[in-house]
């Protein structure tokens, strides 16, 4: 492979004078790097393998976060829209053991050593030729949770190559394969990604981190959440009331409490947004209206989002869930009746848009407290308002009868309605970093 030739130089980091740009004809920027050739003492600039055009985002610092969690600047990010539910720090994402990155080889070495490049069939030969991809890929995240891409922790190694990157390179390929179908000159709908994925786990800073991929590559793209449809506080009082006593109803999250027309609404209009000069808002649900218990945002705070749209990224901790025999979920919760038969409606309003899947396993369902009390201890010793540890408790609670009945079929046989060659499976360890599977 003489591909490797490259890699027994020093990698440059971020806020070296060799990250550059230049200016195309059509004003486009493109990134490059040098690369110091052994047989030189010249430098030469090398564009990289795809030779695509990169649009500038925003002019984000290169400094590294001395944060523990490296990513708390995204509460005030206006990279993120403005609702409670992505203005919230990223807690607990990035711990913190130094792991020194001193050459590309070194990296090479460990992309090839993640458990995911056989899920997205791609061999080691694939990444020595794409190297600079996985470089410039590398590179854009470290700029955007503000990471020193020299001495990335072991963890932090791990989110940005063996999981963020990874997982935005499967669905570049579902992408390209969705747009394969359609003939030259046709309006082509932007294909729907859904990640189903439990709280806590870190799906909200994945789907941040491909969207903004997406993003600086020159792709439009948008996200949405389940969270968006919720009822609203209105609504979600009807629907308390029309339940009187059944916990997992009382507030929002389970089956019956999102408005589904609204969803339907929302992603048909995505799927039409295929030329330039379209627009829509995205939804956006405001969770700490009414003294937490929230309401959907006013109209004047939803996002404008603009076609041609290539990629829709539609998350939640229950898509893919599939109603179940009565009996079966009664034994885990008598409760949940009722939210199994809401659930058989929610095929037609959400599943049946999403064209590739990713689902994010985990083994223990107890570990969604775990994790939504970490974040929330991070919050309270940051000096910001958090839930105590018994309010994390009754709110996990409502939870985890869902988790406890769907997860083992949506894990076994896969979301409702998906496509077993459209779906990317990770099964993830309490480090929420992905693991082969077992």
């Amino acid at each position: 492979m003489a591909t490797l030739n490259l890699f027994s130089q020093p990698w440059q980091p971020t806020i070296s004078p060799s990250f550059c740009c230049s200016n195309t004809n059509n004003n486009n920027v493109v990134y490059a790097y040098h690369n110091h050739n052994s047989n030189s003492n010249n430098s030469k600039l090398h564009l990289f393998s795809n030779s695509r055009q990169f649009s500038v985002l925003s002019q984000l610092s290169t400094n590294s976060s001395k944060s523990g969690s490296g990513s708390s600047w995204l509460q005030n990010s206006s990279l993120v829209a403005g609702i409670e539910y992505r203005k919230r720090p990223l807690y607990s994402v990035f711990p913190t053991k130094p792991a020194q990155v001193s050459s590309v080889e070194d990296l090479y070495e460990f992309i090839c050593s993640g458990p995911l490049l056989d899920k997205i069939g791609i061999t080691q030969e694939q990444v020595a030729e794409s190297i600079d991809n996985w470089l410039l890929y590398g590179r854009y995240l470290c700029r955007l949770f503000q990471l020193n891409e020299l001495y990335l922790t072991e963890p932090q190694k791990a989110r940005i190559y063996h999981y963020y990157v990874p997982v935005f390179l499967w669905c570049e390929q579902q992408i390209a394969e969705h747009q394969s179908k359609f003939k030259d000159g046709e309006d082509i709908p932007p294909l729907v990604i859904g990640f189903s994925a439990p709280q806590g786990c870190g799906k909200t800073t994945l789907v941040f981190a491909l969207d903004y991929l997406f993003e600086v590559i020159g792709r439009k793209s948008a996200t949405v959440s389940i969270d968006d449809f919720y009822l609203t506080a209105e609504g979600q009082n009807k629907l308390r009331e029309a339940n009187p006593g059944n916990a997992l109803l009382e507030l929002r999250g389970n089956a019956g409490s999102h408005d589904l027309a609204l969803s339907v609404e929302t992603l048909l209009a995505l799927t039409k947004l295929t030329r330039e000069g379209m627009k829509m808002k995205l939804p956006r649900y405001d969770k700490s209206a009414f003294n937490g218990r929230g309401d959907r945002a006013d109209p004047s705070r939803w996002p404008e989002v603009e076609g041609p749209m290539t990629v829709v990224l539609f998350e939640g901790w229950m898509l893919g869930f599939k109603p179940l025999p009565v009996e079966a979920v009664k034994v885990v919760d008598p409760q949940l009746e009722t939210v199994n038969k809401n659930l058989e409606a929610y095929y037609d309003a959400w599943d049946k848009y999403i064209k590739s899947w990713i689902v994010i396993k985990i083994k223990d369902p107890n570990c969604v407290f775990q994790w939504r009390l970490q974040a929330e201890i991070a919050m309270r010793e940051a000096g910001n308002p958090g839930m105590t540890d018994d309010e994390v408790r009754d709110f996990v609670s409502r939870y985890l009868p869902a988790y406890y009945a769907y997860l083992p079929t949506l894990y076994s046989e896969g979301p409702n309605g998906s496509d077993p060659q459209h779906l990317l499976t990770i099964e993830i360890d309490e480090g929420r970093n992905p693991i082969l599977a077992t």
